[in-house]
């Protein structure tokens, strides 16, 4: 399988993702537009398309930040779907994908950052690829706003601080709101670029302090993503295979 990151900073990095891609023996690509690397030119080039975080959101033009394209990255996730490719979204990716399928993104009612449960709606309890997450799984948060809502799209996971954790929009496409990629090395690069901005949120219920970010443990989580991944990767043959 060949796996196309879209990664927008330097210390929004892959994390389990890249690891899930290692260990399986798949192909991993890399748009990284922070250095100014261009998105492939069309969804021929990947089965798996994963966009990542970073601290724009859809709303953010060219102007103000140079590197990242939002329209550019719209139309790419579009001709991925309509070429039934496999997409994720985390995050910000998360908001593009809504956006690409013409559901614009909201502000979240919490920021939040740091590790805190997920609960399963009905509708995830019962998703072939989620369900081993169980009722509730501790998991990795970074963000500000959420994705956008298509008609036909499932909420599969929520939060205390946030009602769109998980959705999936087809069997083929899932926006990640919460940051199931965490691993030890990713949160010191977040750390790093956002240890003053987190010194004044020291009074937000759903933001932990650097002492905390690095006591946590992303194992379990990373684990429960690449049971999630195999099952997607799974659901991508399976189609391909019918429609041979």
């Amino acid at each position: 399988m060949k796996v196309h990151f879209i990664v927008h900073e330097s210390f929004e990095a892959p994390g389990a993702y890249e690891t899930w891609v290692n260990a399986r023996g798949h192909e991993a690509s890399y748009s990284r537009v922070y250095a100014n690397q261009a998105l492939p030119t069309d969804a021929s080039h990947f089965d798996l398309l994963v966009v990542l975080g970073g601290p724009q959101d859809p709303a953010t033009t060219v102007e103000q930040c140079p590197h990242f394209d939002a329209a550019a990255e719209c139309r790419l996730i579009r001709q991925a779907i309509t070429a039934g490719k496999a997409v994720v979204g985390v995050c910000l990716g998360s908001q593009l994908i809504g956006e690409a399928l013409g559901a614009s993104f909201d502000h979240s009612p919490e920021k939040e950052i740091g590790k805190f449960p997920i609960r399963l709606t009905h509708e995830g309890k019962t998703n072939d690829k989620v369900s081993h997450f169980g009722e509730t799984l501790h998991v990795g948060h970074w963000h500000n706003d959420m994705p956008g809502l298509t008609a036909d799209a499932k909420v599969l996971a929520t939060s205390e601080g946030c009602p769109r954790q998980i959705v999936e929009y087809t069997p083929l496409v899932y926006g990640f709101q919460c940051h199931m990629e965490f691993t030890s090395e990713v949160i010191e690069r977040l750390i790093a670029a956002c240890e003053a901005e987190l010194a004044t949120l020291s009074d937000r219920r759903f933001v932990q302090q650097p002492a905390t970010l690095r006591a946590n443990d992303w194992d379990q989580m990373n684990q429960k993503l690449y049971v999630f991944l195999d099952n997607l990767a799974e659901e991508l043959w399976a189609t391909r295979t019918a429609q041979a």
